[in-house]
């Protein structure tokens, strides 16, 4: 214990009854159609949060029809941009309306502090603004050079009926990266959050009921990946999956899309480092490290995981990050100074302990914490801050995600060395450089194989900024312009304006 802050249990006002989640299907909610429901059981506090109706094959295959008989009877595919972005800006100012409510029970689903959750709510719905100024700008091309009687026009129409599979750490964040931009386009959608964080997306479903949105324009069915998310990926009316959580999963999904050549777009999995150059400001550099590696309780595809330190200043940077982890405050994610909250479940908590100790076996040495914690007043799971140096590029826990709060540490001796230690990884989601020397930062982030380089700096993200990665990270990117592009389909128009040009057949 007197190697880290106790954030300690307070009095809160806990839910008198679980939050009732049903499937939102054509407009109207729905329970399961065998009658069967799932409860989620919160990581921290141990309570029933949620029972949310179990999505079957009849409820998945029923909420397909009717975002394909929405999209095809143009109700939001064919209106126009002013009237998406209309909506658009309504739906933000209900999220902004109802932060409270929603970070509460997204706390006590995933164990995450509410102070990030209300960040997090609070956040996405300046997601949901851009998304209405894209839907007011976006337009194709025209060729007008292509000879007196000759003009073409490329359009950019909605792609389709769009399944949109989310996770469980960043449940609405999340969704706000892809719905409202899928939506700007003029898609239809079908929506499975993740069995673990199911009930914030059924809070946005009623706030889009409660803004007008036409039945069947966006469906929600609730429940496991397999049969709902496995015939999301599959189904032939399904234009296009959009899926964020693990590489394994993504490969999966990519493989049931294959049987109908649909669209797919993945947001997967990151071993992100951070390099320090012995220029760097050191103080500014710990910081952001620690904050990197424990944000969200590391379960965090951006979590900066893995630090390449230039051995002249390891040691300095190692003792300062260690003196940060202990002051920072792990326990009851009610409490509004906690700033690592509960892991998300008892399987997850081994698997990061399994990566320790495989780790420690290998050679590496412990610097801080390595252990699950007790919270006082709370029954949760929670792991403590954890440091481990001597790590070298071959070890499992340099390599793989371990989507929890532990930090590995790597050295360097050359910028040539960072650079392949960074690029030696199946991911490529994010990098950062921390260096005085803006010719060292340059030179870095052109090598990189990352689809967002950080330069004296750690996750700062803007609804205009793209995100999306390289490698085995994912396909297809999101938020910024390009994430608009994603949903919509390309076409081309070549049009005879003249009579100049004589007939084939020959009289």
């Amino acid at each position: 214990m007197n190697d880290m802050t106790i954030s300690p249990a307070v009095e809160a006002a806990l839910p008198q009854a679980p939050f009732e989640g049903r499937h939102l299907i054509d407009g109207e909610w729905r329970g399961s159609a065998d009658g069967q429901t799932f409860d989620r059981l919160s990581p921290s506090h141990g309570i029933l949060v949620s029972r949310s109706a179990k999505g079957s094959k009849a409820d998945t295959e029923a909420a397909i029809a009717a975002a394909r008989n929405s999209f095809d009877s143009g109700i939001w595919s064919r209106i126009s941009g002013k009237e998406r972005s209309t909506f658009l800006l309504k739906v933000a100012d209900l999220i902004k309306a109802n932060v409270e409510r929603m970070a509460l029970i997204e706390t006590l689903e995933s164990g995450k502090p509410i102070s990030q959750a209300r960040g997090e709510v609070s956040g996405a719905a300046d997601l949901w603004r851009y998304a209405a100024a894209l839907a007011r700008t976006q337009h194709g091309d025209s060729h007008n050079s292509l000879g007196e009687d000759m003009l073409a026009m490329v359009l950019k129409e909605p792609i389709g009926v769009v399944s949109i599979i989310t996770p469980w750490n960043f449940p609405f964040w999340i969704l706000s990266q892809k719905l409202p931009f899928a939506l700007a386009a003029g898609c239809t959608c079908i929506i499975k959050p993740s069995e673990m964080t199911p009930s914030t997306t059924v809070m946005l479903g009623e706030l889009l009921m409660e803004a007008g949105l036409p039945a069947g324009v966006v469906n929600i069915v609730l429940g496991y990946g397999d049969p709902v998310g496995a015939l999301m990926a599959e189904h032939a009316d399904v234009d296009m999956v959009s899926f964020t959580g693990s590489t394994a999963v993504g490969k999966a999904i990519t493989a049931a899309a294959s049987k109908t050549l649909k669209k797919v777009a993945l947001e997967l999995g990151g071993k992100n480092p951070q390099v320090i150059f012995p220029d760097a400001d050191l103080d500014s550099a710990a910081d952001a490290i620690t904050f990197g590696v424990y944000f969200n309780a590391g379960e965090c595809c951006n979590s900066g995981s893995r630090i390449i330190v230039h051995e002249d200043v390891a040691d300095a940077v190692v003792d300062k990050v260690v003196a940060l982890s202990r002051k920072v405050a792990f326990g009851d994610p009610l409490n509004p100074e906690t700033q690592v909250g509960a892991i998300i479940s008892t399987a997850h908590q081994g698997k990061i302990a399994g990566y320790i100790k495989d780790a420690l076996a290998a050679g590496a040495s412990l610097k801080l914490g390595g252990t699950p914690v007790s919270v006082p007043g709370l029954p949760g799971q929670f792991f403590g801050p954890t440091v481990v140096a001597d790590v070298t590029a071959e070890m499992a826990i340099a390599r793989e995600e371990v989507f929890g709060p532990v930090l590995s540490v790597l050295t360097f001796k050359t910028l040539e060395q960072a650079i392949s230690l960074t690029n030696d990884a199946s991911y490529g989601l994010s990098a950062g450089v921390w260096s005085e020397n803006v010719h060292t930062c340059l030179a870095f982030a052109r090598r990189a194989q990352a689809g967002t380089v950080w330069t004296n700096t750690w996750m700062d993200g803007f609804p205009e900024v793209t995100f999306g990665g390289f490698k085995q990270s994912g396909q297809g990117r999101e938020n910024g312009p390009y994430g608009l592009e994603e949903f919509l389909e390309i076409k081309s128009v070549v049009m005879r304006i003249g009579r100049t040009r004589g007939n084939w057949v020959r009289d």
